[in-house]
């Protein structure tokens, strides 16, 4: 379009007329836009969020089953400790009783 021709159709709606049609122009452009580009990369970005926090979710359940697998471990190993301490103390004393007669 030549200068002269927007003057003429300016000169001819009005400028408030010819904002209004750029305007509706604008609109349909991003319009088309959000829904032919954006809308599907968002929809593929949506589907692989909830893949990962699928994932994020397994994981931690799995972590905590790890944890109690180990607080178990430790606390059976307190266990023979203690039953491998409470031994040695019986003989202790039973050698030191023998010791004293």
């Amino acid at each position: 379009m030549k200068i002269d021709q927007i003057i003429l159709i300016i000169d001819e709606v009005g400028y408030p007329v010819l904002m209004a049609i750029g305007m509706g122009y604008f609109i349909w452009y991003v319009w088309k836009y959000v829904t032919k580009e954006l809308k599907p990369k968002i929809s593929a970005s949506h589907k692989t969020l909830i893949k990962l926090l699928d994932q994020i979710r397994m994981l931690d359940n799995d972590l905590i089953r790890l944890q109690q697998k180990v607080n178990t471990v430790i606390e059976y190993r307190k266990q023979e400790e203690l039953k491998k301490q409470g031994k040695k103390d019986e003989n202790i004393n039973t050698s030191r009783k023998s010791t004293r007669k």
